[in-house]
């Protein structure tokens, strides 16, 4: 399952530099950081009003846009998903109250 994930990581860094009229990757890198965070926001939205209207076929396709975005822009930000996973099995055993609680402590 991660190896998608991994390769569409790979093209996102690969594409970041290319000709803007060519890729929707380097056109979102052009016109920045706060529009890659709002693209972010729009899939979430549309992620969550799938949900809501309980459309599972229509859930799939924006989860796939919500991750595809939120990587782009992990890669704008020099981070990957590596780092994502590293602080998943970070809190690992967690509970997501304690998680949440010792976040706001610090």
């Amino acid at each position: 399952m991660t190896d998608i994930l991994k390769s569409l990581e790979h093209t996102i860094l690969e594409r970041r530099a290319a000709d803007p009229d060519k890729s929707y990757v380097a056109r979102l890198r052009a016109r920045g950081r706060a529009k890659m965070a709002e693209k972010l926001g729009e899939e979430a939205t549309e992620a969550v009003i799938a949900a809501v209207l309980d459309d599972r076929t229509g859930m799939t396709g924006e989860a796939a846009d919500l991750l595809f975005h939120l990587m782009v822009l992990l890669a704008d930000m020099n981070l990957s998903l590596d780092d994502v996973i590293a602080e998943l099995a970070r809190r690992e055993g967690l509970s997501g109250l304690e998680e949440k609680a010792a976040r706001g402590a610090s």
